[in-house]
């Protein structure tokens, strides 16, 4: 199959794209990205593969979409602006990326003719709905500009579905960290903020004291999620929302302690104020990922940790 990754610059994308290529169900992959908030260095080794091509362009260019579009089989869009305090100082902004490029790769994707999208959603989605664990058919309203964004995109594909000849699956994610996440700039997440910290024998600033819980995803699992819904021939299993997660929920100061642990550090976090449009706990149900796409996490919070650490210890030693 021929597949179209957007984002494919940006820290999912980037991994996506290495495991495409060592896909042999891939015949080309072709990688779209504005390379705002993504990196060419991401795809370096990349971009000499005989089946992969690289497209600088825009989302919210729609006729670069309708090009990036052209011949392919499936699409994997990855491309959205991020971040929760970057929506609530920028709406706008994350309003044009996440609503307007998002309707765009869908209205490309029928002109083109291309019959599956997977796209990137959100557990943000969830917003104020306070049970847990989070079930897919059950959500809250939503607690910031970029929770609408990315429930829109859900509303979106469904419409797309029942309007045209077109199938979606879309993958809530949580918290997802690993290699290739970016450490550096204002909308860094926690994780890589924490390794950074450690390795710098700085103190880490935790927002509000610590006892907020998220269900931490290593990249590895995402990954798998987003091959299985690319791929996968059961009917049942398409035009649904699947939670991409361990099933598993670690509190920020516990996160601090297993980092501290695995780098040596004997540095205290700081803390300070509550982020806005943060929620206090979320921890997902991945019972119907399992069920219906044969998703398994490969990796715990723990074995996640591992991992990225050996990938910020060689980023810091440079």
């Amino acid at each position: 199959m021929n597949i179209l990754l957007t984002g494919g610059a940006g820290f999912i994308g980037a991994n996506l794209a290495e495991a495409l290529l060592n896909d042999e169900r891939v015949s080309q992959l072709r990688i779209f990205d504005n390379l705002s908030t993504g990196h060419r260095y991401n795809i370096k080794g990349l971009l000499d593969h005989p089946r992969c091509s690289f497209v600088e362009g825009d989302i919210r260019d729609i006729e670069a979409c309708r090009a990036a579009c052209q011949g392919m089989d499936r699409i994997s869009h990855q491309a959205a602006l991020g971040s929760v305090p970057r929506s609530i100082r920028d709406p706008l902004t994350t309003h044009a990326v996440n609503c307007t490029g998002t309707l765009n790769i869908f209205q490309a994707a029928v002109e083109k003719g291309v019959p599956r999208i997977v796209f990137a959603a959100s557990s943000s989605t969830y917003g104020d709905h306070k049970a847990l664990p989070k079930v897919e058919d059950t959500i809250g309203k939503p607690l910031s500009p970029y929770a609408v964004t990315k429930y829109v995109n859900e509303l979106y594909a469904d419409v797309f579905a029942k309007a045209y000849a077109i199938n979606y699956i879309g993958l809530r994610y949580f918290n997802v960290f690993g290699p290739k996440q970016d450490p550096n700039g204002a909308y860094a997440a926690v994780i890589p903020l924490f390794f950074k910290a450690a390795l710098h024998n700085e103190a880490p600033t935790i927002h509000g004291d610590g006892s907020f819980s998220r269900d931490f995803t290593y990249i590895d699992n995402v990954v798998q999620a987003n091959l299985r819904a690319l791929f996968t021939k059961e009917q049942a299993a398409l035009n649904e929302i699947y939670n991409v997660a361990c099933g598993d929920r670690t509190d920020l100061n516990t996160l601090w302690g297993h980092i501290r642990r695995i780098t040596g550090s004997r540095v205290d976090a700081q803390y300070g104020p509550q982020r806005e449009g943060d929620i206090p706990h979320s921890l997902a149900s991945i019972k119907k990922a399992k069920q219906l796409l044969g998703y398994q996490p490969s990796h715990t919070v723990d074995e996640g940790l591992e991992e990225a650490y050996a990938f910020y210890k060689q980023l810091f030693a440079r």
